[in-house]
């Protein structure tokens, strides 16, 4: 059997596509449905929206809308997913292994990007607005934000707070981390559970908590029912009104955000403390180093990485803490910090372009923290 010979005319004469232009064209329609696979359910929950303004009826039936929201809410959510898993596995296999992450995660993204960077925009465009949010005052907010004594404090206190919480907090439980490795096993799950156990209270419970310990009682309202000033009334000593004392207030009200985050710097920073091999610290031991040096020059270098992420962790959260500041003092008596003052303006005196330029400069603030934190986990990645 002969191969038929191969019109080499037919060859030269057919026309062909570029592989870069149909690549290219290929590209751009995987890139549209990337695209509209990402705004279907955003735009089809904006319908759930409004299809649940009849929910809203006082006069209808609770069980009724119980059994709506989750039909129509749980089950139409699903079967739009469910709708777009079979659309996208409808494709060929080359664009549906393109558009398949965009249609499952691009939902989520959008809705981040309305509920977060719109807002973002906003409150840096309201922040030079005046009071009412209608007048363009420029930078006054501002120019007064660092020249009035009322926020200068404010933001003295914040820089103390963000200096010293998460230095205490990664130190103490660092400390309690190396100590409960020590115990046998039961002893150190108890331990640590007693330690962790503060972080599973909100910060207002928390507040509330060290309340009955700062507690107070000019002379002639009663006994002193403060664990503190109990204890300094029972030597003899007259009752001390810890949260007005200049400075050390702001102290005080510290130890309580370090007592909520010493368990989760302990429990991530014990982690890393078992995941230092073993037979480098024997080696030490046997080189002669004793058990300072082994933690000095072995365990500390090897979870350096991990005590970063717990710092600057804890670090975040302290700038934005406003909830014992406001709860304690409301920031009376030089105990204001940045979000609490940004609270009081935005819902207290109703000031718009005030509490709007507070948020910018706490955002400001945190922004560098979270590159650093993102380039450290990169860093640990790459070395993996």
């Amino acid at each position: 059997m002969t191969t038929p010979p191969i019109d080499q005319e037919e060859l030269v004469t057919t026309p062909t596509v570029p592989v870069e232009e149909g690549a290219r064209d290929h590209s751009f329609q995987v890139w549209v449905l990337r695209i509209l696979s990402a705004l279907v359910v955003p735009s089809v929950l904006v319908l759930f929206f409004f299809a649940f303004e009849f929910l809203q009826q006082r006069d209808l039936n609770k069980l009724v809308q119980v059994a709506v929201a989750l039909v129509v809410g749980v089950g139409g959510v699903w079967a739009l997913y469910w709708g777009m898993d079979r659309l996208v596995s409808a494709l060929p296999d080359r664009a549906g292994a393109g558009v398949r992450p965009f249609a499952f995660a691009g939902p989520a993204i959008v809705l981040l990007g309305f509920y977060l960077v719109y807002p973002a925009v906003n409150t840096f465009i309201l922040s030079f607005a005046s009071d009412s949010g209608e007048e363009f005052v420029g930078l006054a907010n501002y120019q007064r934000i660092f020249t009035e004594s009322t926020y200068l404090v404010a933001i003295r206190n914040s820089i103390a707070w963000v200096v010293l919480v998460p230095f205490a907090a990664v130190l103490i439980g660092l400390a309690f981390a190396t100590l409960a490795d020590k115990l046998p096993r039961r002893s150190e799950v108890a331990a640590k559970s007693l330690i962790f156990l503060p972080l599973a209270i909100s910060f207002v419970g928390a507040s509330v908590v060290w309340t009955f310990i700062y507690r107070f009682r000019p002379e002639g309202f009663g006994e002193q029912i403060g664990i503190l000033n109990a204890i300094v009334v029972g030597f003899g000593g007259d009752p001390v009104d810890w949260l007005a004392v200049p400075l050390w207030n702001n102290l005080f009200l510290m130890v309580i955000l370090v007592w909520l985050q010493t368990g989760f710097a302990m429990v991530i920073l014990s982690s890393a403390i078992k995941s230092v091999p073993e037979e480098l610290l024997e080696a030490s031991r046997i080189d002669g180093a004793n058990e300072w040096q082994v933690f000095r020059r072995i365990v500390i270098p090897g979870i350096a990485s991990t005590i970063v992420v717990v710092w600057t962790t804890i670090l975040i959260t302290t700038w934005k803490v406003f909830d014992i500041v406001y709860v304690m003092t409301g920031g009376r008596e030089g105990t204001s910090v940045v979000a609490q003052q940004m609270v009081t303006e935005f819902f207290t005196f109703n000031n718009d372009g005030m509490g709007a330029a507070l948020a910018v400069i706490l955002f400001i603030a945190v922004v560098p923290i979270l590159v650093i934190n993102i380039r450290r986990f990169r860093e640990q990645e790459a070395t993996r």
